[in-house]
C-alpha cells in the first residue's frame, strides 16, 4: 500500500489498484488526531511528519482532505501532536508549510517568532495538557521584525518588542559588513540565532517543558523556512 506520509493527491493518474489504496491512504492522512492517535505518536514520529509535511509541500503533494469533515470531528475536543512558534508573516502558515490540517498542530504567531512568558505558558497548556509531543521553533528567510530590530526601528509598541531580538543580534556581531538589514548575510544569521535562542529559551525558562523534555516525552527543535523555495530546514 502507498505510504500515507508519502502520497500525492494526484490518484487519477494512477492504476485501478492503487488508486483504490491511494484512496484509502488519503482517508487514514485526512484522519483527525484522537487521544488515542496521539499517544500512539513517539517523538520521532512528531518530527519526522513535520518534515515529510514538508515535504510534500515542497513538492507540490499536499494531501487534500475534507475540512469541513475535520471541523466536525474535532468539534468536541482536540489532541495535537505538535506545537509550531512561527512568525505572523502571511508567507509562512504552519498548517500549510507541513501540510498538515485541522486538529493536527498547535500554532502560536508573532512576528519574529520569539518566545515569552505568555507563549511559553501557551507551550506549557499545548504539551502538558493538551498531549503534543514536540515544538518547534520555526524562523524564516527575509523576516521583516528581523530587518526591524537590526535597523532599530520605531513605531509604537513595535519599538519595545523588536528588543526580543537584542540577544541575537549581539550573538551575531562577528558577522561582516554594514550593521543594517541591507547586510542580508547578518539578518540571516540574526533570524538563525533568534529560533535557536527561543527554543533554548523554552527550557531555560519553563520548568514543566523542561521535565517533560528530561523524561522523554517532548522534543523542542529550531528550523528554518526558506520563503523563496518553501523549504524547512531543522537545525541539528
Amino acid at each position: 500500500m502507498i505510504s500515507r506520509r508519502s502520497l500525492c493527491s494526484g490518484a487519477a493518474a494512477l492504476p485501478l489498484v492503487a488508486v483504490t489504496d491511494a484512496k484509502t491512504a488519503v482517508a487514514d492522512e485526512c484522519a483527525v488526531f484522537t487521544n488515542d492517535r496521539q499517544k500512539s505518536v513517539t517523538l520521532d514520529d512528531a518530527i519526522r511528519m513535520l518534515k515529510e509535511g514538508n515535504e510534500r509541500f515542497v513538492a507540490g503533494k499536499s494531501v487534500n482532505c475534507n475540512l469541513l469533515a475535520q471541523v466536525r470531528a474535532t468539534a468536541g475536543g482536540q489532541a495535537p501532536f505538535a506545537a509550531i512558534v512561527g512568525c505572523i508573516d502571511s508567507r509562512v502558515p504552519p498548517e500549510l508549510v507541513f501540510d498538515q490540517h485541522i486538529g493536527d498542530i498547535f500554532a502560536a504567531r508573532i512576528a519574529g517568532n520569539f518566545v515569552n512568558s505568555d507563549i511559553i505558558g501557551s507551550l506549557e497548556f499545548a504539551t502538558k495538557i493538551a498531549g503534543a509531543k514536540a515544538i518547534v521553533v520555526l524562523g524564516h528567510t527575509e523576516c521583516g521584525a528581523i530587518k526591524g530590530a537590526i535597523d532599530q526601528a520605531k513605531l509604537g509598541n513595535l519599538t519595545k518588542m523588536l528588543e526580543n531580538f537584542n540577544p541575537a543580534i549581539e550573538a551575531s556581531k562577528s558577522v561582516a559588513g554594514e550593521r543594517s538589514s541591507t547586510n542580508k548575510k547578518l539578518v540571516q544569521a540574526v533570524a538563525d540565532t533568534n529560533a535557536k535562542l527561543a527554543a533554548k529559551m523554552l527550557v531555560d525558562k519553563s520548568d514543566v517543558l523542561r521535565e517533560l523534555v528530561e523524561k522523554k516525552q517532548l522534543v523542542i527543535a529550531a528550523a528554518m523556512h526558506d520563503v523563496g523555495t518553501g523549504k524547512v530546514t531543522f537545525f541539528g
